[in-house]
C-alpha cells in the first residue's frame, strides 16, 4: 500500500474535511494561525474523540500494514537482547525500536508516499475553501446593498464551507467602510449596525489593521455616548479582544479604555461625592462599575502573559492605571475632600486588591509598578496611609467613649441584596483596599524603602514601623462581631482578620519580618492589651478573648525564628537587655501564668479562656524550645503553673488527654527544667494521638516531634512513656511494613528493582528514627532482662511490635525459622545488622546485648556456615552483602580504640583484582591487620614549664592564687608540649592536685563519709555479667597500649568493686519502676575504668584517687555512677532517672551551640537530632571508640585541672572540628549514624585549648552556677 489510486485521495479528502469540521470550533477560537497548529498538533492529548476519526483510524491501518513487520522484527530481536542482559528497561526498549523503525527503508517509502498524497489533497482542499469564500463575498455585497441589520448575526454560515465560522473574516477594505459608517455624522442606524458587526469581527484582523487609529477613536467617544447601546456594544466587543487576542494588542484596547475613563473622572459631567453614597442600580453608575469591571479583570489576567512582550507595552498598562486611580480635584476645588475618586470603584469591585498582588508578585512587573510609584505616583500610596490612619482615629474615638461603631465588615453577610452604600460603607471599602494595598507593599524592600511617607495634616512623617504599630493597634481597637459571624460570612472583612492576614505573611517572609516585626514599638503595640490586663489599667478593647489569640498568635510565629525569639527575650538592644527585665518574655510569661491561674477578672468564666490559655503556653514554648528561652523563664516555675492546670483540667475531664491547645508543650518544659511531673504519659499519648491521626501542624513550628522524641529516649521516664503510648509499636510497625510488605496503595507495575543502597530509601525514615530512639537510657528500660522470643516458627503475618522483637526478627537470625519467615531476607538483615552496628557504638549498649543475647557467637556461627564447601571440608568464606557487614560488626564490638587505634574493614567492594582485601575470621582471637601499631613514645625531655607545674603541686604550703597558677602552668605545658601529659607524668599531676583540692573545705562540694578497701581478693562472680565483660574490654584495651600487666584483670574487679561499696554508703533507697533506679549503676563505669588505666593498673593508687576526686563538684560529670540514685541530689531528680551531665551539661552545650555554632544548632534541628544524646554517649564512655587514649587522657585532665565547664567547652570544640562534615550528612539524612559510628579523625584537645579558653571567658560564671545548683539546696 506505497501508492495511493484516485479513490484513495477523494477518500483522504473526505476523512479529512470530517475532521477539520469536528474540530471547527477548536480552530476558530484560535487567537493566530500559531496557535491553530498547536492545537491540531495536541489534538490527541485534547480530543477524547480523537481516536474514532475516521482520517485517523485510516492513518492508523495504512501505518500498521506497511511497517508493522518492522516494528515485531525488532521487537524481538530486542526482547532477546534484554533477556542476556544487554538492553534494559521498557523505556529503552520502546526507544531503540522506534530509532529502527524509522531508519527501515519501507518507513521512508511510507512517509514519501503520504506527504505527496496529502499534498494533493490539502491543495483540492484550499480550492474549494476560496470558492466558498469568494460566494460568500458575494452573499456579503448583496446583502450590504438591502442594507439587511441581520447580516453578522451568530447565524451566518454557509454550509457548504469546510471552515465555517461564527464570525465573519474582514479585510481591509470592509474594516476601511466600518471606520467610515461609524463616523458620527452617519446615522445612529448605521452606526449602530456597525457596532454590530465589529462585535462578530475577528479581533485580531481589526487590531491589524491600519484603519484601527481611526477606529479607536471613534470607539472612545461612543463610550461616553447617552445611548447606552454603544457602550455595551464597544465593551462586549473589548471583552472579546482581551480574551482571544494577545498582549501587544489588547494593552492599546486597555489604555484606551483607561484614559475615557480618566477624563471622564476629570470632566465636569462628573459629580459624585462620598457623603452622598452610591446607587449601583442607577443606570449612569451600572455602566460606569462595568468599565472599571472590565479593567479590573484585564487588570487580573495580564500578568500572566506580560512577560513575553517588551517591557515598555506592560509599563503602558501600569502607568494608564496608576494615572487613573491618582485622578482627584485640585485642592482649592469645594468638593476635593469629598471626591468619590476612581479607586472608590475599584475597592468596590476588588476589595482586596488583588489585582496589586499580582502586578507585584513577579519581580519583572514588580519593578515597574514601585518604581513608577516612587516617581509620579507616590501620591497613591500617601492617599492610602492616610485612610487607614481616618480609619483608626475613627474606631478609637469611638471605643474609648464605650459606644458601639457599625461594623460594616459584617454587614453585607445577610442574605437581602443591597443597591446602595452609604458615605462610611464606601470609606470602609476603601480603606480595607488600602490595607490589602500596603501590606503587599510592605512585603519587598523596595516597597518598604518608599517610606516614609509625608502627609499634608500631620507633621511627623510616617515611617514603616508607625504603619506597623497603627495594623497591630487595629486588632484590638478595630470593631468586635458576633461569634457566629464568621460562620455566615464567606469572607470576612473585619481589620483584625485582614490584619491578621497581613501579618502572618509578613512573619513568614525572614527580611521583611526582621525589618518590619522584630522592633520593640511592634512588640509594644502587641503587648498593650496583655501589659494593660497584667497592671490591671481600664481595658477598651473590643472581643478581648479574641484579641489576645490573635497577639499570641503573631507572638508565637515571631518566636518560631531565631532573630525573632532574641528579640523577645532581649529586645532592639540586646547588649543593654540583658540585664532589663522589661523583655517582651517577662511580660508574656507573667501573663501567662496568671492565665493558667485563673487570675485575670476580665477573662474569668470566659467560654473560649482554655483556647487562649493554649495560645500563650504556645508562645512560651516557641521560647523554651531553645536553651537561651529556657535559661530565661525557668526563674518563673512556668513548668509547675503548667502541671498544676494541667492536672486540675485532667481530674475535671476525668483525665481525658485534650484539654487544650498546645499541651504537649509540657513534655519539653517537664524535661528540660528537671521536674517530671505527673502528665508526662499524657503528654506523650496526646502527641502520639496527633501523629496518627495525621495532624497537620502548624508551618511555622520548627520545633517538632521528632526532637521531643530523641529528647525523650535519652530519658528513663521518657522511654517508658513511649512505650506505654504505643508510639513504638507503631514505629516497629511502620519499619515492618516498608521493610517487608511494602506500600498497599502502590500499584504493582513491573517487579520492584533489587535496591542498590543497604538500606532501601522507604527505609530510611524508619531507621534514623530508631536510632534516635534507641539511646542507652531507653536500650535498658526496654530491653533489661528481656529474653529473646527465638520461636519455634513465625508466621510470614506475624508482625513485630517491639524492640525485642526487631532484635529478634532482623539481627539474630540463629534458626532456619526466622530467615524463612523473611520475605527480603538479605535486605531486612542488612538493615538489622547496620542497626545493630550503630547501637554498638554506645559501649553500655553493647555490653547489655552482648551479656544478653550472645551477639558475637552469633555472627560469628554465621560466618563460619557462610563458606564454600569443598571435598576436603569447608573452603573460603563466601563474600556477600551479609558477610561484609558481620565483618564489619565483629570487629567493632570486638575492639576498643580511637581513629588511629583500631582499623575498621570497610563495607563496600574494591573494582580491583582483590575486591574484598580485609580477611574474615569464624572465631577469636581478631586478625592483627585491624590492630594500629602504636606509635613509639617520643624520648621525654626535660621541660622548664612541666618542672614549674611539678613544684607548684609538690608545694606543702599552698600560697595565695595556687589553684590559678596551677591551671596556668598546665595551659602552658599542652599547648607547648601536649604529648608529655600522659602515662606516669600525668598520673602524678592528677593525683597531687585532686589530693590538694580534696583538702581544701572550700574546693570539697560533696561530703564523703571515710571508707577503707576490703581484702585484695574479690571475687569476679560479685560484679555483674555487664561489668566482667566490660572488665575484660579494657583489659585488652590496656595490654594493647602497654598500661596493664597479666593480673591487671582481678585488680580492675577489686576497684569497681570497692566503688560500688563505697558509693552505696551515699545512696538513696528509691522505690520505682524504672530498672535504672534499682541498687547497681545501670552501666559500666567507663570513667574508673579510665583512671585504672592512667594510673598504670595500680589499683590501691586509683582507689585512693577516687575517693579524693569524689570529693570535688567535676565528679558529679565526669564519673557518671558517682551520683547515681545519690542522697546529694534533690529526691525529684533521683526519682526521674537523669542524670546532671544530661540536664545540666548538655542543656548548656545545646545553648552555647546556637550561640558559637549556629548553622551546627540548626543542622540538629533539621535532623530531627539532639546534640544532648550524642554528647551524653561521648561523656557516658568518656570517649572511647572516639579519641585516641592521649585525647582521652587529656579530656579527663582539663575537666580535672580546669573545671568541670570544660566538659562543655570540649563538646563544643568537637562540634566545631565536625561543622563541615555535619552540614555534610545533615544534607546527606545521615548525621545521627555519622556521629554514632565516626571517630572524631584530627581532632586534639590541645589544638582547641585556646578556643575552650575564650568559651570560658564568656560563659563561666552563667555555667558553674548551674553546675553548683544540682545538689539539694540548704534551706
Amino acid at each position: 500500500m506505497s501508492h495511493f489510486t484516485s479513490e484513495d485521495e477523494a477518500l483522504l479528502q473526505s476523512m479529512l474535511r470530517q475532521l477539520l469540521q469536528s474540530v471547527k470550533e477548536k480552530i476558530t477560537g484560535a487567537p493566530s494561525v500559531e496557535c491553530a497548529e498547536e492545537i491540531l498538533l495536541h489534538l490527541e492529548e485534547t480530543d477524547e474523540n480523537f481516536h474514532n476519526y475516521e482520517f485517523v483510524k485510516y492513518l492508523r491501518q495504512y501505518i500498521n500494514n506497511t511497517v508493522g513487520s518492522v516494528i515485531e522484527e525488532e521487537t524481538e530481536k530486542c526482547t532477546s537482547a534484554q533477556n542476556q542482559g544487554e538492553v534494559s528497561g521498557y523505556d529503552t526498549l520502546v526507544q531503540h525500536v522506534t530509532k529502527k523503525t524509522r531508519e527501515s527503508k519501507e518507513y521512508r517509502e511510507m512517509m514519501h508516499a503520504l506527504k505527496n498524497v496529502m499534498m494533493v489533497v490539502v491543495e483540492s482542499l484550499i480550492n474549494k475553501f476560496e470558492e466558498d469564500r469568494m460566494r460568500n463575498k458575494e452573499l456579503d455585497s448583496k446583502t450590504k446593498k438591502e442594507r439587511q441589520s441581520g447580516v453578522y448575526t451568530d447565524n451566518c454560515s454557509d454550509s457548504d464551507s469546510s471552515f465555517n465560522q461564527s464570525y465573519t473574516f474582514m479585510s481591509q477594505e470592509q474594516l476601511q467602510l466600518l471606520v467610515e459608517r461609524l463616523d458620527p455624522i452617519q446615522p445612529k442606524e448605521v452606526r449602530q449596525e456597525a457596532l454590530q458587526t465589529l462585535c462578530f469581527a475577528p479581533p485580531s484582523d481589526v487590531l491589524n489593521s491600519e484603519s484601527w487609529p481611526s477606529l479607536r477613536k471613534h470607539l472612545t467617544m461612543y463610550l461616553s455616548d447617552p445611548d447606552a447601546t454603544f457602550s455595551e456594544k464597544i465593551l462586549r466587543f473589548y471583552a472579546k479582544t482581551f480574551s482571544t487576542s494577545p498582549f501587544n494588542m489588547t494593552r492599546d484596547v486597555y489604555t484606551s479604555l483607561v484614559r475615557h475613563l480618566e477624563l471622564y473622572f476629570l470632566s465636569g459631567d462628573y459629580s459624585l461625592c462620598i457623603s452622598a453614597g452610591l446607587d449601583v442600580s442607577n443606570t449612569d453608575i451600572n455602566r460606569l462599575l462595568k468599565k472599571v469591571r472590565l479593567l479590573n479583570e484585564y487588570q487580573k489576567e495580564a500578568p500572566s502573559s506580560w512577560i513575553r512582550h517588551p517591557e515598555k507595552y506592560m509599563e503602558e498598562v501600569v502607568e494608564s492605571t496608576l494615572s487613573l486611580l491618582s485622578v482627584k480635584h485640585e485642592p482649592n476645588h469645594p468638593a476635593s475632600p469629598d471626591f468619590l475618586s476612581p479607586v472608590y470603584f475599584l475597592a468596590l469591585l476588588d476589595i482586596k486588591a488583588v489585582w496589586f498582588k499580582k502586578w507585584t508578585h513577579a519581580y519583572y512587573s514588580r519593578t515597574v509598578v514601585l518604581r513608577l510609584l516612587e516617581k509620579k505616583y507616590k501620591s497613591l500610596i500617601n492617599a492610602a496611609v492616610q485612610q487607614c490612619l481616618d480609619y483608626f482615629e475613627f474606631c478609637k474615638a469611638a471605643v474609648n467613649k464605650n459606644s458601639g461603631v457599625n461594623d460594616f465588615s459584617q454587614q453585607r453577610c445577610s442574605d437581602k441584596q443591597n443597591f446602595s452604600y452609604t458615605g462610611p460603607e464606601l470609606q470602609y471599602v476603601h480603606f480595607v483596599h488600602s490595607l490589602c494595598f500596603l501590606g503587599r507593599l510592605l512585603i519587598y524592600k523596595q516597597g518598604r524603602n518608599l517610606f516614609p511617607v509625608q502627609l499634608k495634616n500631620r507633621k511627623d512623617s510616617v515611617s514603616v514601623t508607625d504603619l506597623l504599630v497603627l495594623f497591630t493597634q487595629l486588632i484590638y481597637y478595630s470593631p468586635s462581631y458576633p461569634k457566629t459571624a464568621l460562620a455566615t460570612c464567606t469572607d470576612n472583612y473585619s481589620p483584625a482578620s485582614l490584619v491578621m492576614e497581613i501579618l502572618q505573611v509578613f512573619c513568614d517572609q525572614t527580611g521583611c519580618a526582621a525589618e518590619c516585626l522584630y522592633t520593640d514599638a511592634v512588640i509594644d503595640a502587641l503587648l498593650h492589651p496583655v501589659q494593660s490586663l497584667l497592671s490591671g489599667t481600664e481595658v477598651h478593647i473590643n472581643c478581648l478573648e479574641t484579641t489576645l489569640i490573635d497577639v499570641a498568635d503573631i507572638l508565637a510565629r515571631i518566636a518560631a525564628v531565631e532573630d525573632g525569639l532574641s528579640l523577645l527575650l532581649y529586645g532592639e538592644n540586646e547588649k543593654t537587655a540583658r540585664e532589663d527585665s522589661s523583655a517582651a518574655v517577662h511580660v508574656i510569661v507573667q501573663f501567662t501564668k496568671k492565665l493558667l491561674h485563673d487570675d485575670i477578672s476580665l477573662l474569668s468564666g470566659s467560654e473560649i479562656l482554655p483556647v487562649v490559655k493554649g495560645a500563650f503556653i504556645f508562645v512560651c514554648r516557641q521560647m523554651y524550645r531553645t536553651c537561651e528561652g529556657l535559661q530565661m523563664l525557668i526563674p518563673y516555675g512556668l513548668h509547675e503553673s503548667i502541671g498544676e492546670a494541667w492536672k486540675k483540667t485532667s481530674l475535671l475531664s476525668e483525665r481525658v488527654p485534650t484539654p487544650v491547645t498546645g499541651v504537649d508543650s509540657t513534655s519539653s518544659i517537664s524535661l528540660e527544667s528537671k521536674n517530671i511531673t505527673g502528665a508526662m504519659n499524657d503528654c506523650v499519648n496526646f502527641m502520639f494521638n496527633s501523629l496518627s491521626k495525621k495532624r497537620q501542624r502548624n508551618a511555622y513550628e520548627e520545633f517538632g516531634n521528632g526532637v521531643i522524641v530523641t529528647q525523650m529516649a535519652t530519658t528513663p521516664t521518657g522511654a517508658i512513656a513511649l512505650q506505654s503510648s504505643g508510639f513504638i509499636k507503631a514505629l516497629v510497625t511502620e519499619l515492618w511494613a516498608l521493610l517487608e510488605c511494602g506500600k498497599d496503595d502502590v500499584r504493582i507495575t513491573q517487579p520492584k528493582s533489587t535496591p542498590v543502597d543497604p538500606i532501601d530509601q522507604s527505609c530510611q525514615k524508619s531507621f534514623l528514627s530508631l536510632i534516635n530512639l534507641l539511646a542507652y537510657p531507653a536500650v535498658f528500660e526496654l530491653l533489661s532482662k528481656q529474653d529473646i522470643p527465638n520461636k519455634p516458627m513465625y508466621s510470614l503475618r506475624e508482625v513485630p511490635t517491639g524492640i525485642i522483637d526487631i532484635i529478634d526478627r532482623l539481627i539474630i537470625l540463629n534458626s532456619e525459622a526466622k530467615i524463612h519467615s523473611l520475605f527480603s531476607y538479605e535486605q531486612s538483615h542488612i538493615f538489622g545488622l547496620r542497626l545493630l552496628n550503630v547501637l554498638c557504638c554506645e559501649l553500655n549498649t553493647l555490653l547489655l546485648l552482648e551479656t544478653q543475647y550472645k551477639v558475637s557467637q552469633v555472627l560469628l556461627t554465621a560466618q563460619e556456615e557462610n563458606v564454600t564447601e569443598t571435598s576436603e571440608g569447608p573452603g573460603d568464606f563466601i563474600i556477600d552483602g551479609l558477610s561484609v557487614e558481620r565483618n564489619h560488626v565483629l570487629v567493632r564490638i570486638n575492639l576498643i580504640g580511637g581513629p588511629q587505634e583500631r582499623i575498621l574493614p570497610l563495607r563496600v567492594l574494591d573494582t580491583g583484582s582483590d575486591p574484598y582485601p580485609w580477611p574474615m575470621f569464624s572465631s577469636f582471637p581478631l586478625p592483627n591487620c585491624y590492630l594500629a601499631e602504636i606509635p613509639r613514645k617520643a624520648e621525654f625531655r626535660q621541660d622548664k614549664d612541666l618542672d614549674k607545674l611539678l613544684s607548684l603541686l609538690k608545694s606543702p604550703e599552698k600560697q595565695t592564687g595556687w589553684r590559678e597558677n596551677c591551671r596556668k602552668q598546665f595551659c602552658r605545658v599542652m599547648k607547648a608540649r601536649p604529648d608529655i601529659i600522659s602515662g606516669t607524668i600525668l598520673a602524678e599531676l592528677i593525683e597531687k592536685f585532686v589530693s590538694h583540692l580534696s583538702e581544701s573545705r572550700s574546693d570539697c562540694y560533696f561530703s564523703t563519709g571515710n571508707y577503707k578497701a576490703t581484702d585484695a581478693d574479690v571475687k569476679n562472680e560479685s560484679l555483674s555479667s555487664v561489668q566482667q565483660l566490660g572488665v575484660e574490654m579494657t583489659v585488652r584495651y590496656g595490654k594493647y597500649l602497654n598500661l596493664l600487666k597479666e593480673h591487671a584483670k582481678n585488680e580492675l574487679c577489686f576497684v569497681l568493686m570497692n566503688c560500688e561499696k563505697f558509693l552505696k554508703q551515699q545512696q538513696r533507697t528509691v522505690v520505682s519502676p524504672l530498672c535504672c533506679l534499682q541498687e547497681r549503676y545501670a552501666g559500666y563505669d567507663w570513667f574508673a575504668s579510665s583512671v585504672f588505666l592512667i594510673m598504670s593498673g595500680d589499683a590501691e593508687k586509683t582507689l585512693t584517687f577516687l575517693q579524693r576526686f569524689s570529693r570535688l563538684l567535676v565528679s558529679a560529670f565526669l564519673w557518671l555512677p558517682r551520683l547515681h540514685i545519690s542522697m546529694h541530689l534533690p529526691i525529684t531528680t533521683v526519682e526521674s532517672g537523669i542524670h546532671p551531665v544530661y540536664f545540666c551539661s548538655a542543656h548548656h552545650i545545646e545553648m552555647l551551640l546556637k550561640a558559637e555554632l549556629p548553622l551546627v544548632s540548626s543542622a540538629f534541628h533539621m535532623s530531627g537530632f539532639t546534640p544532648s544524646q550524642i554528647c551524653l554517649q561521648w561523656i557516658t564512655q568518656c570517649f572511647w571508640n572516639y579519641m585516641d587514649w592521649s585525647e582521652i587522657c587529656h579530656y579527663i585532665a582539663i575537666c580535672i585541672f580546669l573545671g568541670p565547664d570544660y566538659q562543655i567547652y570540649m563538646c563544643i570544640s568537637v562540634f566545631r572540628h565536625l561543622q563541615q562534615d555535619i552540614l555534610k550528612h545533615t544534607e546527606a539524612q545521615d548525621l545521627q549514624v555519622f556521629l554514632k559510628e565516626e571517630a572524631l579523625h584530627g581532632f586534639r584537645v590541645s589544638d582547641y585549648l585556646e578556643y575552650m579558653e575564650s568559651l570560658e571567658a564568656i560563659y563561666r560564671p552563667m555555667l558553674l552556677k548551674d553546675m553548683r545548683n544540682i545538689r539539694v539546696q540548704n534551706t
